[in-house]
């Protein structure tokens, strides 16, 4: 996958990635941990993927900033901010405590490429669509098995 240039954030530092997994209850996957740590917030050349026929374009990778609240342009990217804002439509589990379903790319026009979580440990990746999501009612096809199938996908 090719990254424009100078488009990666610092990277997060490890108590950082520590304190989002323990803020979600999900242990993250070593793939992605490294991705985060290579590419952190990135903007991909290599930014479309296509599913059931229809082409996606990733307009930029989600971040962990050590401190997304002071950084103004940044900060609305850091993944646990988007889940803040997103937080009941992204999941149907009423009493769920942290997160299962987690952004990690924001594709044109507001939806996002997402772990998931729910079924087990090693999770697969899908697309969470915004305008038919409401309140824990998720609306999401899965598109890839794994992060590293996902990131394979991906093209220019």
């Amino acid at each position: 996958m090719k990254i424009k240039n100078d488009s990666t954030l610092p990277i997060p530092s490890e108590e950082r990635i520590e304190s989002f997994e323990d803020y979600c209850g999900i242990k993250l996957p070593t793939e992605f941990k490294d991705f985060l740590r290579k590419s952190n917030g990135a903007i991909p050349v290599t930014n479309v993927f296509s599913y059931n026929d229809r082409e996606y374009v990733v307009e930029r990778f989600l971040c962990l900033l050590d401190e997304p609240q002071s950084d103004d342009v940044n900060g609305w990217y850091d993944i646990e901010v988007v889940l803040s804002q997103i937080d009941t439509r992204l999941t149907d589990d009423e009493d769920l405590v942290g997160a299962n379903i987690i952004p990690f790319a924001a594709l044109f026009a507001g939806d996002f490429v997402c772990m998931d979580f729910r079924n087990d440990n090693t999770p697969s990746v899908l697309v969470w669509f915004h305008e038919e999501s409401e309140d824990f009612n998720p609306v999401t096809v899965e598109v890839a098995e794994s992060i590293n199938e996902f990131f394979d996908m991906l093209k220019g």
